[in-house]
């Protein structure tokens, strides 16, 4: 888990097109050229109407970051739970060359769910969300969301599905691993990337994927579950 303290940086800049010379002046670091897609079938204005209503089913709301004012609020429907905040850059687990203390100064090597083989997460491969953990403002296991749950996170018409994979200080929401973050063409670096505001998590409802970092399960999934939802009335 992480506190995040950092000011976010603006959401995540667009990619460069091959310069027509080679030369060390076009080249962009890897760690700050995101991967802009869109995961699945299902768009992100469809999933993006299921949510525009909030049935509240958390006792109080959270704060984005911590120190902050509480404004987010958990919202629930029959078949999933759901939150808008912004994006704080989750890099805990295994250290590789993106996610290690010399990149992330808060990097933790823990991650709350590990893999099947007992590993941590790799936070710079797996794409996987951060849920508060358990308090009186809201439990998620009690909505049927736990560690491996199935989730899609919408951002600026982009739809990328993860799994829950960590948990965070129980009064702060809107946290996603490096990997997630991406996706979703946001700027990963743990230091200043992520984003502001903008970004709707939606989790499942007594989903699974097992084994918890295979990320084509959590997309086969979630694409199932994506097209349900953005139906359901």
């Amino acid at each position: 888990m992480r506190v995040p303290s950092l000011t976010l940086a603006a959401a995540g800049a667009a990619l460069l097109a091959p310069a027509a010379l080679p030369g060390p002046a076009a080249a962009v670091p890897p760690r700050e050229r995101p991967e802009a897609r869109s995961e699945g079938a299902v768009a992100a204005a469809d999933l993006l109407a299921r949510v525009g209503e909030c049935h509240q089913i958390s006792r109080g709301r959270y704060r984005t970051d911590a120190g902050g004012p509480r404004t987010v609020r958990v919202c629930g429907t029959r078949h999933a739970v759901f939150w808008k905040a912004d994006l704080d850059i989750d890099c805990d687990g295994q250290a590789t060359a993106r996610c290690n203390r010399r990149t992330d100064p808060g990097f933790a090597a823990a991650t709350a769910f590990p893999q099947s083989d007992g590993r941590n997460l790799n936070a710079a491969a797996l794409p996987y969300i951060v849920v508060p953990a358990p308090s009186r403002t809201w439990n998620p296991s009690a909505d049927g969301v736990r560690g491996g749950s199935v989730a899609a996170v919408v951002y600026r018409g982009r739809v990328q599905y993860a799994v829950v994979g960590d948990t965070g200080p129980s009064d702060v929401i809107g946290e996603a691993s490096y990997a997630t973050a991406r996706g979703l063409g946001i700027s990963a670096d743990p230091r200043d990337g992520g984003v502001p505001s903008g970004v709707t998590y939606i989790v499942f409802k007594h989903s699974s994927v097992h084994p918890i970092e295979e990320h084509a399960a959590a997309v086969a999934a979630g694409e199932r579950l994506a097209r349900l939802f953005s139906v359901d009335r």
